[in-house]
């Protein structure tokens, strides 16, 4: 059985909380390949900091060197807000089980993702840990000791959470941004 973990989101910015969710994601045995899939724009957002194509060329760039794990452009070539489950639909054509990454902070809103009950009955959730959030037994959780969120990292410019593989480029990116 093929099997395939999407890691969706805004990525904005990447940082190291995302580089963790993906080396814990790379121990996982039942996963053959993961999929880092940057939005086009959040479905539950009105727009984005950085440019669709510029955190996918981050991402490609910070995990270029990692095993089995693709940077998917597939919801960024979309051009719109694109749910979930088409992008899981897409997976199933290649794959025969698809994994759902989600951060815990993500646990509250679930129901309200576009076909949620639908998309309950296609994929297995994976949930990383988040600032101590009670993670359901329903759920696979995700280890991970990396409590770094994108918004807050957009005011500080905290460049210790950045990946180091581009951080200054990123840090440059969103200080001439918050100074406009």
């Amino acid at each position: 059985m093929k099997t395939v973990a999407l890691f969706g989101g805004s990525f904005d910015p990447p940082h190291l909380g995302h580089e963790a969710v993906v080396k814990a994601l790379c121990t996982l045995s039942e996963i053959d390949k993961i999929h880092i899939m940057p939005t086009f724009l959040n479905p539950f957002k009105s727009s984005s900091f950085a440019p669709a194509k510029r955190r996918l060329k981050w991402l490609k760039e910070i995990f270029s060197t990692y095993k089995n794990v693709f940077v998917d452009s597939f919801e960024v070539d979309k051009n719109e807000k694109v749910p979930t489950i088409t992008t899981v639909e897409y997976l199933l054509e290649s794959y025969d089980k698809v994994y759902v990454v989600i951060g815990a902070d993500n646990l509250k809103d679930l129901k309200k993702w576009y076909k949620f009950d639908k998309l309950v009955e296609m994929v297995t959730f994976i949930v990383a840990s988040r600032d101590e959030i009670y993670v359901p037994q329903e759920f696979i959780q995700l280890k991970v000791e990396q409590n770094i969120s994108s918004t807050t990292l957009r005011k500080t410019m905290n460049k210790e959470s950045l990946c180091t593989i581009n951080a200054e480029e990123i840090m440059n990116y969103y200080k001439e941004k918050n100074e406009k």
